[in-house]
């Protein structure tokens, strides 16, 4: 028997408890990649492929646009001093869906900027990350952002199917509806631009819908806890307007009677209506 310590063995069960840690929060793995600036863990976690669709950088494939990407990002967080808290995780069906809030100081002092990450495990050796959010709090202004996925069958069920329903018909009263007493939707431009209670809603949907009706929305992807409800999407029609197809994703919060508490929109869709900045 040697006497010598089995490097070889602890290394390989080094990289399996990573590999388990990563696989059990993807996402949080991947944040901890873009602060570090570091994608050793990712590799060992993934060492199959890593794509990733990030609003700014577009599509990321392969290990050497990874690295790049990664210490780019860095370096654009901490110019920014950026923090980050996490709002919310969904966790179903091969996919984590996680909410956060950025918080970033500039020349006119600090920032909240909503995002949500998507992390979808197609094996256990390669994984998908797709970044939603408005570029708006950043850049002052709205990029297009051209689709991800494509049309998928979703079966929406309870209030969420109804307040999808009411989104696609124009319908405000049939939206308000769907919320309880204190629910509230928060647009993908901050959280300063939050519409909470059904009067605030009321007059929300009143002035959304003020363009000839309601929006369009291809459904693509649904991940569902049973609490918290990501739908994935590409928008083409807004009221009267058609637009080119536009990705997004919405998150439908439930409360104990199952009506929305909370409904959380990430995407960076030019509103044909002024009811934001």
């Amino acid at each position: 028997m040697p006497w010598f310590p089995d490097f070889a063995n602890a290394a390989e069960l080094a990289r399996i408890q990573i590999r388990a840690l990563g696989q059990a929060d993807p996402v949080a793995r991947y944040l901890a990649a873009l602060n570090e600036g570091n994608v050793h863990d990712l590799e060992q976690v993934w060492p199959g492929e890593v794509v990733v669709f990030d609003p700014r950088a577009g599509e990321i494939r392969g290990h050497r646009q990874l690295r790049r990407f990664v210490r780019q990002n860095r370096a654009w967080l901490a110019e920014r001093r950026a923090r980050i808290d996490t709002v919310a995780s969904t966790c179903a069906a091969g996919r984590a869906v996680v909410e956060m809030l950025a918080h970033l100081s500039g020349n006119d002092g600090e920032m909240a900027w909503p995002l949500a990450v998507v992390a979808e495990c197609r094996d256990d050796r390669s994984v998908v990350f797709r970044t939603y959010c408005s570029q708006w709090p950043v850049v002052g202004r709205r990029h297009v952002r051209t689709p991800i996925l494509g049309p998928g069958v979703v079966d929406l069920g309870d209030a969420v199917a109804r307040f999808q329903t009411a989104l696609a018909r124009g319908d405000a009263e049939a939206a308000v509806a769907t919320f309880s007493s204190n629910g509230y939707y928060c647009e993908p431009i901050g959280p300063v631009f939050t519409h909470r209670g059904h009067r605030e809603l009321r007059a929300f949907f009143d002035t959304c819908f003020s363009a000839g009706g309601g929006l369009d929305l291809q459904h693509c992807t649904l991940t569902d806890d049973g609490t918290r409800c990501a739908l994935e999407y590409n928008c083409t029609r807004w009221g009267r307007y058609t637009l080119p197809p536009q990705a997004g994703i919405v998150v439908h919060e439930r409360g104990p009677d199952g009506r929305l508490v909370a409904v959380r929109v990430y995407d960076d869709i030019e509103p044909p209506v002024q009811y934001g900045p």
